[in-house]
């Protein structure tokens, strides 16, 4: 399929393998938009799909990066006549001054047209958009279009603080087009699906915990509640089937005696309506502590699901955290700070030791965990050549009704260097989660009802 057509099958194909859920008649309606909408104006058109095709503002940090490949500003290389430096930095300086939005898109191109191309005399080999800004570097042209937009407008309209805000803005926006135009001349060699699956950031519910970024998990934590009001439907949902019970073989056959051996109302095994406990044991230390927290988070959005709720985290040394939870809500961002603050979780060193750990929990709060009890462990199970202390993992899967491990490392990297991964998995259930959507899914279908 060629054209236009083409391109917005394509924009919905990429869009579709970065998580996006677009339907047959979303696709209709995004052709039937880009067709009233036409090509002349490409921002009207953006906007236009982006309507019909997205579910929510936070996947706009996919679409658009996308749309520019399968939409692009141009094709092929601007005839730039060469590249001069200064010369560029200084029209740079004026439109940013000027607010020029076309002038800056232009820009973008020739800035990696002269200065982002590597591997030959003219880009031969592939494009960068870092190596065009470390070029450019536009961060330092503040001072001097602060200076140009004061000149313009006689020294009124914005404060300071915020014209240096606004013009940093208007500098990440040129960074972005630069970024943009770099994606789109590889994508004009390698395939626009190509680079749309590799060269596009996925959305905050697909990247691995253990890499995601400070932006990205505070994206996250702003998606604890809707996921804990989808994921506690579920649950009630399942804890209605549930309470109609199973058959009773026994009293079924008994009662079909009065209608001849034909069971034609069978007896159930009625449920007694108790809500299961659940206790979390979350290491907290380094990359894993994101995982952690965002699950703390979700858990706690989960509690009224539960009788009973109990949070320990640890790093070499375990602690209730409880009662710090319940604070999270309403500063959830400083929720892993809080609890390192004021929670002892370290002895006379500060790396990971599940062994010493997991002893301390069935020591100590052993009587926390009883036949009604689901534990989950959430961890990498790296010992940092520790003892694991396989009896202590053994006994809580004995006090409890269920265990569950969470490890946020990829299965392959389980066993490796000081991983006790294979150990631990061999006594109680050990789930790989590495992203929010993972573990939602591993939430929904886990936890007990």
């Amino acid at each position: 399929m060629t054209g236009v057509d083409g391109r917005i099958t394509g924009l919905v194909g990429a869009l579709r393998a970065h998580g996006v859920r677009i339907g047959t008649g979303e696709t209709v309606d995004a052709a039937l938009s880009a067709r009233e909408l036409g090509f002349a104006d490409r921002e009207l058109l953006r906007e236009g799909l982006a309507a019909t095709l997205l579910h929510g503002a936070a996947q706009r940090a996919v679409f658009d990066p996308v749309f520019d490949l399968y939409f692009p500003r141009g094709v092929g290389a601007p005839d730039s006549g060469g590249a001069d430096r200064e010369d560029l930095r200084d029209r740079l300086a004026a439109a940013l001054a000027a607010d020029d939005r076309s002038l800056l898109a232009a820009l973008a191109a020739e800035a990696v047209d002269g200065f982002g191309g590597y591997g030959g005399s003219s880009g031969a080999d592939g494009w960068s958009a870092y190596q065009a800004l470390d070029r450019i570097r536009p961060q330092t042209l503040l001072t001097r279009v602060r200076a140009d937009v004061r000149a313009r407008d006689g020294g009124a309209g914005f404060a300071d603080r915020l014209l240096d805000d606004e013009i940093r803005r208007r500098i990440e926006e040129f960074r972005r087009l630069v970024g943009a135009d770099a994606r789109r001349r590889v994508a004009e060699r390698r395939g626009r699906d190509e680079i749309a699956r590799r060269a596009v950031a996925p959305t905050a519910d697909r990247v691995d915990f253990l890499y995601a970024g400070r932006d990205q998990l505070a994206e996250l934590r702003r998606t604890v509640q809707p996921l804990a009001r989808k994921l506690a439907t579920r649950l009630a949902a399942r804890r209605r089937r549930a309470a109609r019970g199973t058959i009773d073989l026994r009293r079924t056959v008994r009662s079909s005696l009065s209608t001849g051996g034909v069971p034609m109302r069978p007896v159930l095994r009625r449920r007694r309506p108790a809500r299961p406990e659940l206790v979390l044991l979350c290491d907290v230390s380094g990359s894993v502590s994101g995982f952690s927290d965002f699950t703390m988070l979700l858990v706690q959005a989960l509690h009224d699901q539960f009788s009973k709720v109990r949070v320990f985290a640890f790093v070499n040394r375990l602690d209730e955290v409880t009662g710090l939870l319940g604070r999270g809500r309403a500063d959830p961002d400083g929720l892993g700070a809080r609890i390192r603050a004021e929670a002892t979780l370290t002895g006379w060193h500060g790396s990971s030791d599940y062994g010493v750990a997991l002893g301390e929990f069935t020591e100590r709060w052993g009587a926390a965990v009883g036949p009604r009890t689901t534990v989950f462990v959430l961890g990498d199970a790296r010992t940092n050549m520790s003892d694991p202390n396989l009896p202590a993992v053994r006994e809580l899967a004995r006090l409890a009704r269920r265990v569950y491990w969470l490890n946020p490392e990829p299965r392959a990297q389980w066993g490796t260097g000081d991983s006790a991964a294979p150990d631990y998995a061999g006594l109680v259930e050990m789930h790989e989660c590495r992203t929010a959507r993972q573990l939602g899914a591993l939430v929904g279908r886990l936890l007990p009802v």
